[in-house]
């Protein structure tokens, strides 16, 4: 296989990274191939309103605003493939992967733009009711609900998160923490105690959301006493953490200990030359559209200057 059958870039997964990246790669003449994976658009996909992200003055769904972004990327050149990568092999200086179907892809640079999924109760009516009330992320929705009655599910550092978060935008908030002490930090923990609009309810598991069209209360079990509650309530957030969506790489790439891919300091470069990361792959701390999309504009960046180095473009 000559130099020009190898991609110079290939990106593995849609989404504000994947699509950033794509573009500003395509605008660099490096021609990027792009693999949306299972879930062309990444989570914005399945979320309604998206109201800050700059350049959309009165909103705009998740689902359109991924449409724009991919047709941006296909107005400068980048071939938008609908397929999923299942295998890679970076063991040598030009990298290969293989689809669903089998063929193998070698590409010279690749941009994982694989993002993250958030983790869930896996009740019914948490998946009827979503983006009707439930939200995995008190940022991105938590302003729809300000003025009204809500309720976090975790007690790790993202839910004391949310839960402060949301605190500052509703009268009330209900925590449910299932066991009888948090395993935020000391800080997180103490800001929680100390905010006198998060009422925090010990031993407390999440039975079912109530509602048909929207959120209007949840059913809670104490698993001390078996008491079962039920609380008016209008926004259900579940704060119980996130799994990047990395098991392909686990063989290849460097990795914390949840499965984020580590990249070096300032860069979006992975532990392997010619292999760079981009958006809530590597993100484990904001995950926000907006920020996705720097890094994906950073790896495509990172991957032209390293082309370039190599003397391949």
């Amino acid at each position: 296989m000559t130099t020009s059958d190898k991609a110079l870039c290939l990106i593995i997964g849609s989404g504000p990274a994947g699509y950033t990246a794509a573009i500003y790669a395509a605008r660099a003449g490096l021609k990027p191939v792009l693999y949306t994976g299972q879930e062309p658009g990444g989570q914005l996909m399945i979320t309604t309103d998206v109201e800050n992200y700059p350049g959309y003055p009165d909103g705009i769904m998740g689902p359109e605003m991924m449409e724009h972004f991919r047709k941006q990327a296909e107005r400068f050149g980048t071939e938008v493939k609908m397929e999923l990568i299942s295998k890679v092999d970076f063991t040598g200086p030009v990298h290969k992967v293989w689809n669903e179907a089998g063929d193998e892809i070698e590409a010279h640079t690749i941009i994982i733009s694989t993002g993250a999924s958030a983790k869930w109760l896996g009740l019914e009516s948490e998946t009827r009711l979503a983006n009707n009330g439930v939200s995995a992320c008190a940022v991105c929705d938590g302003f729809f609900f300000r003025g009204q009655e809500v309720a976090v599910v975790g007690g790790g550092d993202t839910a004391a998160e949310e839960a402060t978060y949301l605190a500052k935008l509703c009268p009330k908030v209900h925590l449910f923490v299932r066991r009888d002490e948090m395993r935020a930090s000391k800080i997180m923990q103490d800001r929680v105690l100390k905010t006198e609009n998060i009422v925090v309810h010990w031993n407390t598991e999440a039975e079912e959301i109530l509602g048909e069209e929207s959120v209007n209360g949840v059913r809670v079990r104490n698993n001390k006493t078996g008491q079962i509650t039920e609380i008016p309530i209008s926004g259900f957030f579940v704060a119980i953490g996130h799994k990047p969506n990395t098991d392909l790489f686990a063989e290849w790439l460097e990795m914390d200990e949840t499965g984020y891919l580590i990249n070096k300091p300032d860069t979006a470069k992975t532990s392997v030359p010619g292999v760079f990361v981009s958006g809530d792959a590597q993100d484990k701390v904001y995950r926000q559209a907006v920020t996705a999309a720097g890094t994906g504009c950073m790896a495509a960046l990172d991957a032209e200057r390293y082309l370039t180095e190599q003397g391949i473009i």
